[in-house]
């Protein structure tokens, strides 16, 4: 992002004091744009030039930094879920939608979502409304009474699953605790996924 801030618009280290943990590709951009002396009526046609030119450079920072990996116990869930017919997967996700593709296929789990159907950061600029889209997406025009469950990191998921009547799990693989995430209302908290069993029946509600 730093990258194609600089690019566009000649500003060196432009979100060195912008929060992105747990926010949407929108919020992060708008903040940094906003502070940058851009005013709302642009912002929209902005975003859409700022998305084009940072996705290659996302492209190249995947490569560039080998030491990405996923989480424990990530890839042996979502292949554990996705053999039940009982449970959909779908993505709730602050990246840019382009963004969210690439990294997927990057880490090797983007066969777990063919259509990479959900909600993006594209969608809004906050997260629980990112979450609503999703769940509708994800719905089709299913029956509302279907468990939901978001699986997050930060508080800002933790929030967005409660306004959307949704089951929290929190999993303390960022900065905040197990402490922290239940604290602010998740209403299950992990270490990580590593205890798979554990995560599936939270997730699965058995």
């Amino acid at each position: 992002m730093t990258r194609a801030f600089r690019d566009l618009y000649g500003v060196d280290d432009a979100f060195g004091r912008v929060e992105f943990s747990g926010r949407t590709d929108t919020a992060i951009f708008r903040d940094c744009a906003r502070a940058n002396g851009f005013g709302d009526d642009v912002l929209d046609a902005e975003q859409r030039r700022f998305a084009d030119t940072y996705i290659p450079h996302l492209e190249r920072a995947l490569i560039e930094v080998p030491r990405g990996h996923l989480m424990p116990g990530i890839a042996a869930i979502l292949a554990a879920l996705d053999a039940r017919d009982d449970v959909m997967q779908g993505l709730g996700t602050g990246n840019f939608r382009r963004g969210a593709e690439i990294k997927l296929r990057h880490f090797g789990i983007d066969e777990y979502f063919p259509a990479c159907v959900g909600g993006f950061g594209d969608d809004a600029e906050e997260r629980a409304e990112v979450i609503r889209i999703g769940i509708e997406r994800l719905r089709s025009g299913a029956s509302g009474n279907t468990r939901i469950v978001i699986v997050g990191d930060t508080p800002h998921d933790v929030a967005a699953a409660r306004a959307n009547g949704a089951y929290a799990l929190g999993v303390a693989t960022g900065r905040d605790s197990v402490a922290d995430l239940l604290a602010c209302g998740a209403n299950a908290a992990l270490d990580d996924l590593s205890d798979i069993e554990r995560a599936i029946a939270l997730i699965c509600g058995s």
